[in-house]
Parts: structure tokens; C-alpha cells; sequence
């Protein structure tokens, strides 16, 4: 595991393409087949592969505990790094290291202290790759009084690059600056492929530490789509207006309803049936009623669709399926009042039993299409995605009012003629959406940010005025990470820390004096926040220097969006 933190380092110290891929190159050719593929999972930051559904195991507390243990800290030191770090990995270290070198650990002694001179557990020997892997492993299944145990152990045999780095990938905070495709780069290098046979093999296994092993044992053109083992998900470009994606695509434009669900990928074989998320876990268990009605159907095969809350084929408002999100085997009730269904736009692969499923990723859109319409889906719980053929701009503009007017967010054009490109952002399929409205809203409080936003109040809680009767407080409505430049976010940091009223942690309330207009796509009933609603996708458009925070807008404005004005 030095070896591989080592290498870790060296590619987040350089900025240079090239010279990323050539250690990591030589990195992985060196490797034995069993440290191969964990090398490559740990290189895109997760335990474990995408694949795989198990979680790490490990949160906030876990982590905290484990490394203030294994570095003899007190208690709260680890939290005071991370405050001045935002990044656990290098709190992990800061503590590793003041704990080797026999020092306090930074962050002082408060409620719940270990006495002072509480010893560090000391280094024991570096861990292999298939140590740490087998240690996350057994974090996982371990009761969470044994987790903090195992993961001390773990990190007191770890030289302070080492454990922030095992914590790094434990939170899946690796941050080093390695894309995937450079990821896939590398391995074409280290065992001679061309990056093409590279990439079209991770597409079909969805799993780029058995893409290693396969281009290592000169294998990658037997690689397939495995049913259950998800792919990820082909992902839309969004795009500013009509007349820009016709540009970008040409005539006719394929313009899909974007509908406001869970993304979902069912994958059938004879009566084994599952469904996976956007994220690769099993939701088969949440939406039974999908998976059995998709288990009278005649063919095997891979669809991509969307969950959604659907009555006898009608499809209901997103804020009825959030009361079935979280609900690993929901009862009979819960089945009743929020029926599920699933709108289906992708076949992946598909055959008729006894038959091998065919794979279809490299197939045009428009086949893939045909195929689908050729396929028998159950009535009333499964639906065909609503699809029109635009030649202009202006029948797309038409299409997008028509989508909306369904209840749906807004349009994804796609190019007919493109193949299925999982996990890839690209340029052939084109998400087309407008905020709803916008809402003039005063900011109450900043937390600071993550990444590139480290040390800046970057995260805006907002609320509008309550103007029911006997109330006139600020109630809030939700949070936005995104829309201000990196100027006004300097700008507007040094105000909020000159007007921060309390602090909680990161969290700072602020003085109610900054007015900004908010988008966002619809508004939801919630019980997240003060004003009983939420924003979807709220993002700053702008701020209104020019407005008085007592210009802001209304609760009752917000009731009128939602509906219930």
C-alpha cells in the first residue's frame, strides 16, 4: 500500500497528462494479478468496485474515532483538523504524524479527552493492497463497536502518507487529479493496448479493475456485459438553448420526455429480475412490484429507464415517490398509496430465452429504439419513454412545452444515430431544461466549501419571509453549491466571515442581508426545511445587490409555484 500511496502522490503533484499516465503506467505493469485490479478500484477512489454493493462501512464518526486512536490523539483533534483542512485524508495525517513524532496531536483537550500522554499505537509494518482491501472488508460486515477497532488497527501499521491515503479512498476523497480515461490510459500503456480495445472493454464489464486484469492476461475482446453486474449509465451534456443542440446534432433530433424520477437499470434473466440505481445498488427490494411484473416477460435481457411514482399507467408528481425513498421492502400500504412503474428508453442488451443476450451498446440509437418497440413490457406498470422526431429548433422548442405540459422536467435530444456509451458525458445526448421560475431569497447561512472551495463560505442556506399570519420570520427553503464566480465567492467570504453571527462547526449563520435570485426546476413539499418546502436543483443565478433584504420574496409566492396557492 506504500507503494501504491506513493505512486497516488506523485500523480496528484503533477499537472501534466503525460507524465500522470507514465507512473501510473509503470505502476501498474509491475503488479502481480491479485494487487492489479484493487490498485485500479483504489485509483478511482472507492473501496470497493462501482460494481460492488457494498459501502464502505465507514462514516464521519468511524473514521474520527479510528484515527484519533491510532495517533494517541485527544479527543476532538481529529474534527479541528479537519476544519483547517477540509480533507480527512490530510487531517489523517496531520494526526499520524504528530502522534509518531510523540507530540500532542493538534486540537486540544475538550469534553471527553483522553488523558494527556496517551500513547499512539505504533507502526507494525506497512499493509499490502490485499490486507487493506480485506480490512475495509471486514469493516463492512463488522458490528460498528468493532469498526473503529479494525480500522485503528489498520491505520497504526500505516506511515502517515499511507493512512491518508487509506482514509482518502475509504471516504472516496481521493482527489488527485485522475480522470478515468486517464485511468484507462494508463492501463493501454502498461500492457500495450490501444486505449480504444481499453475503453470498450470497461464499457462492457462496468468494472476497471477486471478491464486491468483482462488487458493484463490479453483478454479484452472477451469481455461482455455480465447481467447483474451494472453498467453505468450513459449521462446527457446539458446544453443552453433549442437552436444550439440542433447545431450540435443536425436534423432530425431524437427528443425524449426527461422525466423526474430514479434512474434505473433493469437487468433480466428468465425469473431472476433486479433493478440497480444511478449508483450502482440493488433496488430490487424497493420496487417489487417492477420486478415482478417485469418477470412475465418473455425476453432477457439489459433496459435503462426511470422510476417513477405511476398509477394504471399515469405517471404521479416526484413528490409522491419520495415517500417510498429509503424503504428497503415497503409494506403493503406504502405499496398501495405510491404504486410504482417504470418508463423504459434503452435496451442494452436483450435476447429471446434460451438464447444469450445480444449485446447492444455499439448499436445505433435508432435500432436499439426499434428493438425496444419490439419488446412485450408489461401494461400499466411499464411505459415506452415519449419520443418525438424534430427537424428545427423550433419543433423542439415545441416538444420541450409539450413535455412539460406532461409533468415532465423538459427534454434529452439524442442523436439517432450514436451507440451507448456508459458511464461517458458526451456530446450525443443533450439535456434540455429551464428553471421553472426564480425566487428572490435572502441568504441566513454559509458552510465552507469542499475541493477547489476549500476555505470558502461557498454552500448558501436561503430562506424567504414567512408572511402568514402572526409569523414575518425567514423560513428556509433549501441550499445551493453553484452559480457564483470564483470572484464574488472571494468577495462575498470575506463578508460572511465579518458578519457571521454564530458558528457551528463549518456551518456559519450569518447576518440575513444578502439577497440572492435563486433557479430551480420545481417546488416540493419537505420537511428538510422551516418553510415546509424545497427547491429542486436550486442554483444561484445571480446575485441583487440592488434589493433590500426585506424585498425579498414571500412564502405565499412559494405556495403559488407549488401549486397551492
Amino acid at each position: 500500500m506504500r507503494r501504491w500511496a506513493d505512486t497516488a502522490a506523485a500523480v496528484a503533484a503533477t499537472t501534466r497528462t503525460s507524465e500522470k499516465t507514465r507512473l501510473l503506467a509503470a505502476y501498474l505493469s509491475a503488479l502481480d494479478p491479485d494487487d492489479l485490479p484493487i490498485a485500479c478500484v483504489f485509483l478511482t477512489g472507492r473501496p470497493f468496485p462501482e460494481s460492488d454493493p457494498r459501502s464502505a462501512g465507514a462514516g464521519w464518526v468511524t473514521i474520527r474515532d479510528a484515527v484519533e486512536r491510532a495517533a494517541g490523539a485527544e479527543r476532538g483533534a481529529f474534527g479541528a483538523a479537519y476544519d483547517r483542512t477540509s480533507d480527512p485524508g490530510l487531517a489523517t495525517a496531520l494526526l499520524l504524524e504528530a502522534g509518531r513524532d510523540g507530540g500532542r496531536a493538534p486540537g486540544g483537550a475538550g469534553a471527553g479527552a483522553r488523558p494527556a500522554g496517551s500513547p499512539a499505537l505504533l507502526p507494525a509494518g506497512s499493509p499490502t493492497l490485499r490486507e487493506v482491501v480485506a480490512t475495509f472488508a471486514e469493516v463492512v460486515a463488522a458490528r460498528p463497536a468493532v469498526r473503529v477497532e479494525l480500522l485503528a488497527g489498520l491505520l497504526a501499521r500505516c506511515e502517515p502518507l499511507t493512512g491518508m491515503y487509506v482514509v482518502k479512498v475509504l471516504s472516496g476523497d481521493l482527489r488527485i487529479g485522475l480522470r478515468e480515461g486517464l485511468l484507462e490510459a494508463a492501463i493501454a500503456a502498461a500492457f500495450d493496448w490501444q486505449l480504444p480495445a481499453v475503453r470498450r472493454a470497461s464499457m462492457f464489464t462496468g468494472d476497471v479493475g477486471a478491464t486491468a486484469l483482462l488487458a493484463r492476461e490479453d483478454c479484452l475482446d472477451q469481455a461482455r456485459p455480465v447481467p447483474f453486474r451494472p453498467l453505468k449509465p450513459m449521462l446527457a451534456s446539458p446544453a443552453s438553448d433549442a437552436e444550439a443542440i440542433v447545431g450540435r446534432l443536425g436534423a432530425p433530433v431524437w427528443a425524449e420526455d426527461k422525466y423526474d424520477g430514479i434512474r434505473g437499470q433493469l437487468h433480466k434473466v428468465g425469473d431472476d429480475v433486479r433493478l440497480f440505481s444511478r449508483d450502482l445498488h440493488d433496488l430490487s427490494e424497493q420496487f417489487p412490484e417492477v420486478v415482478e411484473a417485469a418477470r412475465s416477460c418473455r425476453w432477457d435481457g439489459i433496459l435503462d429507464g426511470e422510476l417513477l411514482a405511476m398509477r394504471d399507467g399515469e405517471i404521479l408528481p416526484f413528490a409522491r415517490l419520495q415517500n417510498r425513498l429509503g424503504r428497503k421492502a415497503p409494506d403493503a400500504d406504502v405499496l398501495g398509496r405510491v404504486p410504482a412503474g417504470y418508463v423504459v428508453f434503452d435496451v442494452l442488451s436483450v435476447s429471446l430465452a434460451p438464447a444469450p443476450p445480444e449485446p447492444l451498446l455499439e448499436v445505433p440509437l435508432r435500432e436499439r429504439r426499434r428493438r425496444l418497440e419490439g419488446l412485450d413490457l408489461p401494461e400499466g406498470r411499464f411505459a415506452l419513454a415519449t419520443l418525438a422526431r424534430v427537424e428545427s429548433a423550433e419543433e423542439l422548442e415545441a416538444a420541450f412545452d409539450a413535455a412539460r405540459a406532461r409533468g415532465n422536467e423538459g427534454l434529452v435530444a439524442k442523436d439517432p444515430a450514436s451507440g451507448y456509451t456508459p458511464g461517458r458525458r458526451g456530446l450525443a445526448w443533450l439535456k434540455l431544461k429551464k428553471a421553472l421560475a426564480t425566487l428572490d431569497c435572502v441568504v441566513v447561512g454559509v458552510e465552507v466549501g469542499h475541493g477547489k472551495r476549500h476555505g470558502v463560505l461557498s454552500d448558501c442556506t436561503f430562506g424567504v419571509w414567512d408572511d402568514r399570519p402572526g409569523r414575518g420570520e425567514l423560513v428556509t427553503l433549501g441550499k445551493a453549491y453553484s452559480g457564483l464566480t470564483d470572484t464574488e465567492l472571494d468577495e462575498m467570504t470575506r463578508w460572511f466571515e465579518a458578519h457571521t453571527v454564530r458558528r457551528h462547526g463549518r456551518y456559519h449563520v450569518v447576518e440575513p442581508a444578502i439577497v440572492v435570485e435563486v433557479a430551480f426546476d420545481r417546488v416540493q413539499r419537505s420537511t428538510r426545511h422551516s418553510s415546509g418546502f424545497a427547491l429542486r436543483f436550486p442554483r444561484i443565478a445571480r446575485l441583487r445587490p440592488d434589493k433590500k433584504p426585506s424585498e425579498a420574496d414571500r412564502l405565499s409566492a412559494v405556495a403559488v409555484l407549488a401549486g397551492e396557492g
